[in-house]
């Protein structure tokens, strides 16, 4: 049942989280936390999504504030490190906020980069870390996916190497580097379609545009290849819930995307009171904001107000479901 709107809007917090540095093109993220009755949910879309693809990442935050999560199966999740696309000289400074990690997922096909840059960067991730794949969020045409699948050495896996389903499909026949779908999945009609095209060796989900943990769930039982669990750019609040979703896997094989907090420079929870990341694995518990720091944090009134308008638009869509 969906809660009501002005129950929602009462539990409210807006925050404006400082990034270290650029990631998906931004340095402030901000996202919509609720402080529901069974916990802390994050609201966390995008803000060029439209209401119609930003209303799962609102069922997701409602799920995680109003139901109780499942049942875990395991009690720490392994996590890769997160390297954006940084000069290949910076590598080794955001690698020492990820202490333990044996796996690196590296953001290539930037704009505005080169392949070369790519290479250099992969190659000094993969001086400290041995295990790494890469993120291209879809930015390569096949022949491009070809040559930097080539260029770039062996490889964990691709993670969304070009756009389409049927490039991904077309690729993994002309290259033996496992392909990951991640926008091809979790922007999709069909997220069940990738693997009917034979487009993907593994399924990269993440909570939030999914619509939430239970249909993470279900979509990992049906798709019939290994999952990796992955943030969105999450606070810690997110983040505990892409814990909780990775915990309650039938099978988990590979190092999942959990470990973006380091991303921030201040996040909602207080550090001393955070799990840390302890040799390469993050513990599943719950998270609950630190009022101080929702207080310092919280976005201006416009941009709270920006938030307040953007969920009311997602609750009329998720009601008139």
């Amino acid at each position: 049942m969906l809660p009501p709107l002005d129950d929602i809007l009462d539990r409210l917090h807006v925050v404006a989280l400082p990034m270290r540095v650029r990631f998906r093109g931004i340095t402030v993220r901000e996202v919509a936390l609720i402080d529901g009755p069974a916990g802390w949910g994050e609201f966390g879309a995008f803000v060029e999504y439209e209401p119609s693809e930003a209303a799962h990442w609102l069922a997701a935050a409602l799920e995680s504030a109003y139901h109780k999560p499942p049942e875990p199966r395991r009690t720490r999740i392994p996590i890769n490190a997160t390297v954006p696309a940084v000069e290949a000289g910076r590598v080794p400074e955001v690698l020492a906020r990820f202490p333990g990690a044996k796996t690196a997922k590296v953001k290539v096909a930037e704009p505005g980069q080169s392949l070369a840059d790519d290479v250099k960067r992969v190659a000094a991730v993969r001086e400290l870390i041995p295990t790494v794949r890469v993120d291209a969020n879809g930015g390569w045409t096949v022949e491009e996916a070809v040559q930097a699948a080539k260029a770039l050495g062996s490889l964990e896996y691709l993670d969304q190497p070009c756009a389409t389903v049927a490039e991904l499909a077309e690729l993994r026949r002309r290259i033996d580097t496992p392909i990951a779908a991640d926008e091809s999945i979790r922007k999709a009609e069909d997220p069940l379609a990738v693997t009917r095209a034979g487009a993907a060796d593994i399924a990269v989900l993440k909570v939030a545009p999914l619509g939430g943990i239970s249909a993470l769930l279900r979509i990992a039982d049906q798709i019939g290849i290994p999952v990796v669990v992955s943030s969105a750019i999450d606070s810690a609040v997110g983040i505990a819930t892409g814990l909780r979703a990775a915990a309650a896997l039938s099978d988990l094989r590979h190092a999942c995307g959990l470990g973006t907090g380091s991303l921030f420079v201040d996040d909602v929870t207080d550090p001393a009171e955070t799990p840390p990341q302890k040799d390469g694995y993050l513990p599943v518990q719950p998270v609950v904001p630190d009022p101080a720091r929702l207080h310092a944090l919280a976005a201006s009134p416009q941009r709270r107000q920006w938030w307040i308008d953007r969920v009311k638009a997602c609750h009329g869509l998720l009601a008139a479901r």
